[in-house]
């Protein structure tokens, strides 16, 4: 017989954050794509970027763009696990694990934009 879940246990909220992330990164890449493909002078050298770096805006799309991303890809991975009836303490252990490379990859990323100097 079917059992009632409450909003909480169904993954509505994940499930909302899912496209409402989707479509900001349709519209990043979109951005990232014209700025890297369409822009010449933008150049692609190590200079070229550190001189894009230099501009605080710039590191803030950068910073966004990558929790954006990450969550996005873990919370997608963990929807997918989600659909499978599992053990309660296999559940745990997936989320434990999505959770800390989730984290380990968006400090990753955030160390990688933060140790770009500034010149100025």
């Amino acid at each position: 017989m079917y059992k009632y879940k409450a909003s909480k246990e169904t993954g509505a909220k994940s499930w909302v954050f899912q496209r409402i992330t989707g479509l900001a990164l349709v519209v990043f890449m979109i951005g990232h794509y014209i700025l890297m493909h369409y822009q010449p002078e933008s150049g692609k050298t190590y200079e070229a970027v550190l001189y894009r770096m230099q501009f605080s805006w710039y590191r803030i799309i950068d910073l966004t763009f990558v929790t954006l991303g990450i969550y996005h890809g873990f919370n997608g991975l963990w929807g997918i696990f989600r659909d499978y009836d599992m053990k309660p303490w296999l559940k745990i252990t997936i989320i434990s694990i999505i959770l800390i490379a989730g984290l380990a990859f968006l400090v990753w990323g955030y160390n990688i934009i933060f140790s770009i100097p500034y010149i100025n």
